[in-house]
Parts: structure tokens; C-alpha cells; sequence
């Protein structure tokens, strides 16, 4: 099973681009559907704001947003030295490493975290912070082993009777993206969260939905323009760069998803009108569609797609998108299941073959970064033209920045 060559053929210098540092928005806009839209459709550009959105949808329009929930995933902890010890909580462990089962956990938990200033914090020593002391609580860590990047580390609080969520609420901070170089403060609380937030599991908001407010719902229903929600967690990975090893040595991080009956019939009868509110939902869709692949080819197999899976021979397949989720609704049929749960590490480079959006709803991106490869693939070399016209006209980049309407 050789990959298809294109992971060699990429050079990621190709896709990084100058974006000064006043260009970032290091703050969201005071009012979220206020942010400006520029929208890319038959290789022209024309701008707006987002409140105006559901203007340039076709009628028959069919969004999926991504209702995943951020958590307050850092959490700081001082030595009796001084020093400051960071535990950024990435994806449970132990006792289970179902992500919204995990945040239900009580007592104690083990999970896989990054840490800041691990050399000064020994295996084996446990931290302890009692910065909650109004509500007489305590968490304390101890780190166990190295896990790639990053470390297990088994986390205690009490009481004991309160939730993991619980926890992170009291003693996390909002994880906001390292380009924003500043600390976070209270009001990312809410700015750095979806309106349609539902399911605790985060790390990183996606970010598309950011702009959406409860007015642009209702200019949609307006419209008759439906929607549905799916659910992907997003990890830190989304933040990793590419590095010098390219695109062939790059690590996607595994994000789980989950999909309800619902949605996946919404699907399936809207298949060929879909339009994607952020990357992360454009991958959970892809992801659905060689979910199915795998399925017609092992029904037995299991629920996950690899980074390279849909570069693979044996994947090279015409599925109509119909049948490929029909597929997955006939294993939730075979188990009795309401919904169905699964992961992804998917890959999408320049040259994949999308399958089931027509367009998508999305920010701008960093230069050289594995999302910037996505908006390629979908774009082509276009992609430079629109990131040099959002430049040049006062837009605003990346996670709190300005968005894009991409249309076939």
C-alpha cells in the first residue's frame, strides 16, 4: 500500500506568507457578527460583513457547525521554589479516554498534558495549589512519564465530589492560542466560545463559529437555509506548525468526534448542499465520508481515519457520498445506537478530492500551517490572491480575526 507521492511532492515554504504582527487580532470585536466577510465564488472577490452572510448562500444551503464547548485546559501550579509550573490538559487517559465521559470524572484522573518548565518539576514529585480558597478547594499533579511531546500526569482535587469540568472551571484558564501572545482574561470566558457551545472538550475554539450570533440564526431561518451541529474536539494540534521534516513527517494529533442518528440522516438527504462552518468541521465531514469507504470495504472495522487513509490505494474509490453514509447508518442499525462516536487524524493536502462540502465557512490562517494546506486544497494556488487582497484591505487574521464565505 504505497502513499499516492503528492506528501513528498509539498514544499511547505510554498504556503507561508508575511503576516505582520498588527495583523493578528489579538482581540475579538466587541460585537461578534460585525466582523468583515470577504467571499470567494466563480474566482471573484467581493467583501461584506458576516451579518450579512446568509446574503451570498445559495437558498438550498445546508450548514454543519461544530458545537464542541472550550474548557479551561491550563492550569498553573507554584513550586515552594517560586517557580511556575504549566499543565496544559491535551486528551484523557485514565480511568477512561472517552473525552466527555472524562470531564464527568470525580476524584482523580489521568491525562496527557503538555507542560511549561518541565525540567524544573521531577518525575515522581506532586504539585499542589490551593488558588480556589474561597471554595475550599485543592487540585494537586503528579507527573508520571514522558509521552511523546508531552507527559501522563495523574491530577487530584477536592473535594472529591466535584467533576473534572468542575475542576477546570474553578482552577483552569481559557487555552488561548500562543499567537495571540497575551494572557487570557475574563472576557475570553466568553468571546473565545461559540454561541452554540454544548459539549465540553476543547482546547482550541473553532474558531469559524466565533462570528455567529443569534440575528444571523434568525436571517437564516428567514431564509429557509437549515442547519445541524456535529461534535469535534479539538486538540492543541491544531496550533503545531509544520516543521522542517515537511508534510511527510508531520503528526496530526487524534480528535474525537461524535455524530447523532439526526444529523447523519440530515446528511445523507443534504449531501450535495453542505456547507462546512470551520476546518474542523470540514474535516469531521471528509472524515464521515471515508468512514464509510472503510466500512463498505471491513464492516467490522474500526471507527477512525488515519492522516494518510484516503492517500492509500486502497482507498482510492468513486463512493457516491450517498452510499458511503449510508454505510454508517447501517452499522448504528446493526448496534441499536442513537449516535456513533469516532476519531480522526485526517490530513488534507493540495490535490485531495473533497466529497462532501460545496463550500465553507472559515478564518485566516497561519502561514505554513497544516489549516493553510486544507484552504489550499480547496482553493488551489487562489489562495494566495485572497490572503494578498485580505492583506492589502484591512482584514483581520487568524483565531479573533475576520472570516471567509468559499463557494464552488
Amino acid at each position: 500500500m504505497n502513499l499516492i507521492p503528492a506528501f513528498s511532492d509539498i514544499n511547505i515554504d510554498d504556503f507561508r506568507y508575511d503576516l505582520p504582527d498588527d495583523r493578528i487580532a489579538k482581540f475579538p470585536l466587541n460585537q461578534r457578527d460585525s466582523s468583515k466577510l470577504l467571499i470567494y465564488r466563480d474566482k471573484a472577490i467581493t467583501e461584506s460583513t458576516f451579518k450579512n452572510m446568509v446574503r451570498f448562500l445559495p437558498e438550498d444551503s445546508f450548514l454543519v457547525l461544530n458545537d464542541t464547548k472550550v474548557v479551561q485546559a491550563r492550569l498553573i501550579f507554584k513550586k515552594e521554589t517560586g517557580a511556575l509550573i504549566e499543565i496544559f490538559c491535551l486528551e484523557p487517559v485514565s480511568p477512561t479516554s472517552e473525552i466527555q465521559m472524562a470531564f464527568q470524572q470525580k476524584g482523580s484522573a489521568t491525562w496527557k498534558c503538555l507542560v511549561g518548565n518541565a525540567r524544573r518539576w521531577k518525575e515522581g514529585s506532586i504539585l499542589s495549589t490551593s488558588e480556589n480558597i474561597e471554595n475550599e478547594f485543592s487540585i494537586r499533579a503528579e507527573k508520571i512519564e514522558k509521552s511523546g511531546e508531552a507527559y501522563l500526569i495523574k491530577l487530584f482535587w477536592e473535594p472529591e465530589a466535584l467533576s473534572f469540568s468542575e475542576v477546570l472551571e474553578m482552577a483552569g484558564k481559557v487555552p488561548l492560542p500562543p499567537y495571540l501572545n497575551r494572557e487570557a482574561v475574563e472576557a475570553d470566558k466568553n468571546t473565545y466560545q461559540t454561541v452554540y457551545a454544548r459539549f465540553d472538550g476543547s482546547v482550541a475554539a473553532p474558531t469559524a463559529g466565533l462570528h455567529f450570533t443569534e440575528q444571523v440564526f434568525d436571517a437564516l431561518k428567514m431564509k429557509r437555509i437549515s442547519h445541524d451541529s456535529l461534535t469535534l474536539h479539538v486538540g492543541a494540534g491544531t496550533f503545531k506548525p509544520v516543521g522542517k521534516a515537511g508534510i511527510a513527517g508531520h503528526e496530526m494529533h487524534n480528535e474525537q468526534f461524535i455524530l447523532k442518528r439526526s444529523t447523519l440522516n440530515n446528511l445523507h438527504k443534504n449531501c450535495d448542499k453542505i456547507i462546512a462552518v470551520g476546518t474542523t468541521s470540514v474535516r469531521t465531514l471528509e472524515s464521515l465520508y471515508w468512514l464509510g469507504v472503510r466500512l463498505k470495504l471491513n464492516p467490522e472495522s474500526a471507527f477512525q481515519i488515519g492522516q494518510t487513509d484516503p492517500y492509500l490505494e486502497e482507498f482510492r474509490t468513486e463512493l457516491p457520498v450517498r452510499e458511503a453514509l449510508a454505510e454508517i447508518m447501517a452499522l448504528m442499525d446493526r448496534k441499536g445506537i442513537d449516535f456513533i462516536t469516532g476519531s480522526t487524524r485526517l490530513m488534507i493536502i493540495p490535490g485531495y478530492k473533497f466529497r462532501m462540502i460545496s463550500g465553507m465557512v472559515t478564518n485566516f490562517h497561519q502561514p505554513g500551517s497544516t489549516l493553510l494546506l486544507l484552504i489550499s486544497a480547496w482553493l488551489g494556488d487562489s489562495w494566495k490572491e485572497i490572503y494578498d487582497y485580505a492583506l492589502k484591505n484591512d482584514f483581520r487574521f487568524l483565531s479573533y480575526g475576520d472570516s471567509c464565505l468559499f463557494l464552488k
